[in-house]
């Protein structure tokens, strides 16, 4: 019998802490007396109402520990009934080992683990890696635990214009778990998926290790206007991709979309004919989740009972660098 995957299982940990972007623009304010900040910048820019702040101990391992046992909850397994874990973030507790061994240790999970990394696709690129190595047979379960603390990025002195620029989008990332449970399948989950990237785009974005890159600039450095332009092409790619596979992306049933901004995820949506009730908004009460954006959609989905089976669902992974993937998904 051939294997296939699919995902049985979604669960996401959402901080208590809320900040919004009056209290945001007030501390910019206080920390960089130099700038002018006007009212409602970061509304009028990125569509961002408030962003989630978790409390100033929480470690990434945290987040994706406590969403990683409310998935396993959930789907009434065990720790030992897992056969590989992925951990997928930007943010990480440590570069050395991989961040997947602490949560397995905070799990209590005994199997094989290992991190995915590549910027907010990171999830998505985790469960190609789990949909691969289901379908080789290698695994039969595999867990997936995010935790993401993008608002520790947050670059609040600043001395000009200049570094206003490049710094206002790390004003909006927000903290968050997540955890998927990928399991083998007589049935096809994952159906199909495909991965973009057009590197040369690498500087708009960056995140600079300072044991690595010394006197590098520090913080996280968003260069939103060159990071757009990064992705042209890529969306055009992935409209070809669906256009051959026979999917109109105008009837898909849900899309889960990486939403940096809310006009990004309109101009997208715009440019590949998905209909905006197919589109759950999450940006603006929460902040760029990076890598657990769509498992956070997925949550959401499944609490309004838009997930039932044979639902028809498209994610689309958008990452600096740059990078973009489409996976197809019959629930």
């Amino acid at each position: 019998m051939n294997l296939h995957s699919r995902i049985t299982q979604v669960a996401v940990h959402l901080p208590p802490g809320r900040q919004t972007s009056h209290a945001i623009e007030d501390r910019l304010r206080r920390d960089s007396p130099a700038l002018r900040i006007p009212d409602g910048l970061l509304r009028r820019l990125y569509g961002l109402q408030e962003r989630v702040v978790a409390a100033a101990d929480a470690l990434p391992s945290d987040l994706a520990a406590h969403a990683l046992t409310q998935a396993l909850t959930q789907a009434r397994l065990e720790p030992g009934d897992i056969d590989l874990l992925l951990f997928a973030a930007v943010s990480a507790d440590v570069q050395e080992p991989a961040n997947a061994h602490i949560v397995a240790a905070k799990t209590g999970l005994i199997c094989p683990v290992l991190d995915v990394s590549n910027a907010c696709n990171s999830v998505l690129n985790a469960l190609e890696v789990a949909d691969a190595l289901i379908r080789t047979g290698a695994y039969r379960r595999v867990a997936i635990a995010c935790g993401e603390t993008l608002s520790r990025l947050s670059r609040w002195s600043l001395t000009c214009p200049a570094e206003l620029r490049t710094a206002l989008a790390s004003l909006t990332g927000g903290d968050m778990g997540a955890a998927l449970v990928v399991e083998a399948s007589a049935e096809p989950g994952i159906i199909a998926s495909t991965f973009l990237a057009n590197s040369a785009g690498w500087p708009a974005a960056t995140l600079f290790n300072p044991y690595q890159v010394p006197g590098a600039t520090s913080g996280l450095n968003i260069d939103s206007e060159r990071l757009l332009a990064s992705f042209l092409g890529l969306d055009t790619r992935a409209k070809q991709w669906l256009k051959q596979r026979d999917v109109d992306a105008g009837g898909l049933d849900l899309v889960c979309v990486h939403q940096p901004s809310v006009p990004f995820v309109h101009t997208f949506r715009d440019r590949l004919g998905i209909h905006a009730d197919s589109v759950l908004p999450t940006f603006h009460r929460t902040g760029n989740m990076a890598a657990a954006t769509i498992p956070l959609q997925l949550t959401l989905a499944t609490e309004q009972g838009r997930l039932r089976p044979g639902t028809d669902i498209a994610l689309f992974g958008l990452a600096s660098g740059a990078s973009a993937g489409v996976m197809l998904i019959k629930w």
